[in-house]
């Protein structure tokens, strides 16, 4: 048996594309390799978003570049938005790699391996859904489902449009038939995904799902029997609806918790930005959030200095995050994307050592405010789905809790159940506890 390795870089839209790829090798009767150098098709599946990824990557590819000197006849293949974004120099940079493809072309993948001459090849147009195709999960009882894919948003610091194209959505009955499918597998929690998810279905408007909103989306998924919970990611705060946040509140799937990108709390910057909100306009959707949701927890994207931030603007950002109470944030220094209008940017550069002592602040606040915010959990019982073992001690269960916070726990489950968890502890990212006497009675009968 001929086996595969893919290693995953960036966001969970990545991550459901590589459970399409290793789906797609299997059903072409490919085994998965623990490692590399095991393998006979190397994979990458790339993200472009910020340098570190791009770095990250790279230092992978030399490894696979002398796997590929030890054995001629393996083959290296590289999928994703950098092989999308440098599609153009990829085989003259990298002469070893076999095939490359876009995130749109993965389909194209199983094309390449099943053709009779295996020259290097290039597949990098926008054309149809990952979703579309066999997956191998990485847990049985968790799912991802694109939604949509692409963003008609022009951020100018983000590459996603080049990359990934206009958005396009899936039509709400073809997502109903996955989910329920899903469900009959044994799927409890389904995670949402486009890159921009409460504009989903605008563009279906005028066909057979014209009428079907995010919202609307969300109730028809919260009706499916064996779906426990529903999660989904990310939503535009110039998209958050209230009918959404209504969502959270009034169907007992859709979880408590809601990702909502600040990425500055300066509206001069967030101009600059183009993100098409205000600071204003944020505050009032967190309050909307708070008033339907009050329980909720409220994570974010924060980008730490964009050209042109002063240390006004970066002290509004604070005042934001302080305000707010975040449960917890994805924190990021600007790194200047190529074709992207803030990459181009000349004047106003922020230093890097300006940058990183501005970055050590707002992380200190967050932590902070995420602790605090922790703490309304010690001593409540909260619903836990359990993931295996605790990644710190073997003896104890990890889970994740409805608001999206990694719990650690003893008591005796097994992955996929839900079960009662008692809070003893809490920090920033962790909550700690034990198995209610309940469920452990029940588990021990």
């Amino acid at each position: 048996m001929k086996r595969y390795h893919v290693t995953t870089f960036g966001c969970q839209m990545n991550e459901h594309d590589s459970e399409r790829m290793k789906g797609m090798l299997e059903s072409l009767g490919y085994g998965e390799a623990g490692a590399a150098e095991d393998a006979d098709v190397i994979l990458f599946n790339t993200c472009s978003i910020r340098e570190k990824a791009d770095s990250r990557f790279l230092a992978h590819l030399g490894h696979a570049k002398r796997l590929k000197r030890e054995d001629p006849e393996r083959i290296v293949g590289v999928g994703g938005c950098w092989a999308q974004s440098v599609k153009d120099e990829v085989f003259a940079r990298f002469p070893f790699v076999d095939v490359a493809f876009g995130p749109g072309q993965v389909h194209k993948l199983a094309e390449f391996l099943t053709s009779d001459s295996l020259t290097a090849q290039g597949f990098f147009e926008f054309e149809g859904f990952t979703g579309h195709l066999p997956d191998k999960r990485a847990r049985e009882f968790q799912a991802w489902v694109q939604i949509s894919v692409g963003c008609n948003c022009r951020c100018s610091y983000c590459i996603v449009p080049s990359t990934r194209g206009r958005e396009v959505s899936r039509p709400a009955g073809e997502l109903v038939a996955e989910v329920a499918r899903l469900a009959g597998e044994g799927v409890r929690e389904v995670t949402l995904l486009g890159q921009n998810v409460n504009s989903y279905g605008r563009d279906l408007r005028g066909g057979r799902d014209g009428a079907t909103s995010f919202a609307e989306l969300l109730t028809q998924l919260d009706a499916i029997e064996g779906i426990e919970r529903i999660r989904y990611t990310s939503p535009h705060p110039k998209d958050m609806r209230e009918d959404v946040i209504l969502a959270h509140a009034q169907l007992p799937s859709v979880c408590e918790h809601i990702h909502l990108p600040l990425q500055s709390g300066s509206s001069r910057i967030l101009k600059a930005m183009r993100r098409t909100y205000t600071r204003e306009r944020y505050m009032d959707r967190v309050a909307l959030i708070r008033e339907h949701v009050p329980d909720a927890a409220i994570t974010t994207d924060i980008i730490v200095g964009f050209p042109g931030e002063t240390e006004d603007d970066f002290a509004q950002t604070l005042e934001v995050c302080e305000q707010v109470g975040y449960d917890g944030a994805f924190t990021f220094i600007f790194s200047p994307r190529r074709g992207t209008e803030a990459g181009g940017f000349t004047e106003g550069l922020v230093a890097h050592e300006e940058k990183v002592e501005r970055m050590q602040r707002l992380v200190e606040l967050v932590q902070r405010r995420a602790t605090e915010r922790a703490q309304r959990f010690v001593g409540r019982e909260l619903e836990v789905l359990v993931e295996g073992a605790s990644r710190t001690d073997p003896s104890r269960l990890r889970g994740r809790s409805r608001h999206n916070k990694a719990v650690n726990f003893s008591g005796l489950a097994a992955p996929g159940e839900l079960v009662p968890v008692r809070i003893t502890g809490a920090t920033s990212q962790t909550l700690t506890g034990e198995l209610s006497l309940l469920a452990a009675a029940s588990s021990a009968g």
